[in-house]
């Protein structure tokens, strides 16, 4: 877990052209209300960062591939982006009033990112995870799902929860529907930015996005042109006790 965990450093950029944003919605529940400063850990190039932003909050990112964060501070140089880890986080105690993690939460090790996101946290505080995921719902997306899998498996991110600490009230979760526009390339493209797909031997991996690529152009919802291809937004938050 641990490789694909550092895998997307080597994709830093089509990550940030690539991969979807988060629904405002959803970032408004897993503030809870909060509008003082706010953490985006393990925040990757931005993406989580982007919505925060819109939402006119003070947003410190911290991020522990340097390519990851380096693409993050190309994008928003107005964002103080700090190396470091959920297990070790460089920020004062008390010092923000809410964490939110956006498609990570599943690579830590949850029991101490816990203890040092309460640790940050001032009383009162949020801490919300949020995940994008295909919706399997719709029966085109479903079938692209069911041939796009690779022999890494997609155990790590079935982690989408978060366990009862002590130092948080118990979690909530609601979901949102959400959609990106794509192409039949460029979802091609999005999918190839999953760890599943990075690590897997080249060929296996051509093999895989032959399979998506020829699936997308027979199906009349994605054929030709752009379209929504639908998402599915789980965010699960808590308040620091």
């Amino acid at each position: 877990m641990a490789d694909r965990a550092r895998s997307f450093g080597s994709l830093a950029g089509d990550y940030a052209e690539h991969r979807p944003d988060y629904p405002a919605d959803g970032i408004r529940w897993a503030l809870g209300g909060v509008t003082g400063p706010v953490l985006d850990l393990a925040a990757g190039t931005g993406k989580l960062t982007s919505g925060l932003l819109a939402l006119g909050l003070s947003v410190t990112a911290v991020e522990p591939d340097d390519a990851m964060r380096a693409e993050l501070s190309r994008r928003f140089p107005q964002v103080a982006a700090l190396p470091g880890a959920a297990e070790e986080i460089p920020l004062a105690s008390g010092s923000v009033d809410a964490v939110l993690v956006g498609q990570a939460f599943h690579w830590f090790d949850q029991a101490a990112a816990l203890d040092e996101i309460g640790r940050v946290l001032r009383p009162g505080g949020a801490v919300g995870l949020l995940w994008n995921a295909e919706d399997t719902s719709v029966e085109w997306m479903a079938g692209l799902m069911a041939l796009a899998g690779t022999t890494a498996g997609i155990s790590a991110p079935e982690r989408t929860s978060m366990p009862t600490h002590a130092l948080f009230s118990e979690p909530e979760v609601a979901m949102f529907p959400h959609v990106q526009r794509r192409t039949s390339d460029s979802l091609a493209e999005t999918l190839s930015t999953h760890s599943r797909m990075i690590v897997i031997p080249v060929a296996e991996r051509d093999a895989v996005l032959g399979r998506i690529r020829a699936y997308l152009s027979s199906r009349p919802e994605t054929a030709s042109g752009e379209f929504d291809a639908p998402l599915v937004t789980k965010v699960v938050r808590a308040r620091r006790v």
